[in-house]
């Protein structure tokens, strides 16, 4: 039995769809079952509730052998490390409590780095790694850099306003990843019982690109002229909290971009395991192109 948590979200939606054309034996966690489609009420058992609860967690985890394990956004959180660590104590507990072998995790890229210990989200997304791998577990941290779904964040500035922004620099080239290619290496990693111990692994895209690359690509595949603007990070956190996200979130958030900018997602050596197939380009032309268009 593998169990999927944020099985409605953008990479759990797409990792539960491989499991279920690969016709593994999965159960969900779901706040919301309403929001799971029929073939997956047909096919997988639900759990009804989040997975920030021990209760709900011992539920899932009983008789499981393998977790996705993904911590959900949680822009109201009183800090970081609430949010992803203190997020995932009850389910290490149900871990331990119901004997589950594997977890594959989603994580991020930047343990070892001089700046991965104020980079935010990522800071604590690397205590949770460690928090996983201290039940004994063995665990898979996909090790990921900035997603290029995120920019569907800005979908409206760039339908309306043919630009996008970051307090990032836009000549900083790092890497980035579809999330259909993290939920197909994911997958892959359920289904295989045969790994062991406690590993990272990048998922980097196939190249590295700057925002101001990414302006140029936009462009060409909309077919109109698309500019990146960056943004102070004042600009940056002020907009984040009058949108609804808590002061230490926001700093959060631009601690990471801060982080980034500084070459947090650099460090890793591609490889051609490390590196997935979905260029930039594709992105646009499969889900970012119909978006603007919609």
């Amino acid at each position: 039995m593998i169990v999927v948590t944020a099985p409605t979200g953008k990479i759990g939606r797409q990792v539960l769809d491989r499991l279920m054309a690969a016709g593994a034996p999965t159960r969900v966690i779901a706040r919301d079952p309403a929001r799971l489609p029929a073939a997956v009420h047909a096919y997988a058992e639900v759990v009804v509730g989040t997975h920030r609860d021990l209760d709900v967690v011992t539920k899932a985890f009983a008789g499981a052998r393998t977790v996705f394990w993904l911590v959900p956004s949680d822009p109201r959180s009183s800090s970081v490390e609430a949010a992803y660590v203190g997020f995932s104590r009850p389910a290490c507990e149900a871990i331990v409590a119901q004997g589950v072998e594997r977890v594959v995790g989603v994580s991020a890229l930047g343990r070892g780095t001089a700046v991965a210990g104020n980079a935010g989200y990522v800071t604590a997304s690397l205590a949770m790694d460690d928090l996983i791998a201290s039940t004994g577990v063995n665990y898979r941290a996909l090790a990921m850099p900035s997603f290029m779904d995120n920019l569907l964040r800005q979908i409206e500035l760039i339908r309306n306003r043919s630009m996008f922004t970051s307090p990032i620099s836009g000549d900083h080239k790092a890497p980035s990843c579809a999330t259909r290619d993290i939920a197909a290496v994911a997958a892959g990693l359920l289904l295989d019982d045969t790994w062991s111990g406690v590993e990272e692994v990048p998922v980097l895209g196939p190249e590295d690109l700057s925002f101001e690359d990414m302006a140029r690509i936009m462009s060409e595949v909309l077919g109109r002229p698309i500019r990146f603007e960056r943004l102070s990070g004042e600009a940056f956190r002020s907009g984040l909290v009058e949108g609804g996200m808590s002061e230490a979130m926001a700093q959060g958030m631009l601690d990471m971009a801060l982080a980034k900018d500084a070459g947090l997602d650099n460090g890793a050596v591609r490889t051609s395991r490390a590196s997935t197939p979905t260029t930039f380009r594709q992105w646009c032309e499969d889900v970012l192109k119909p978006a603007v268009l919609a």
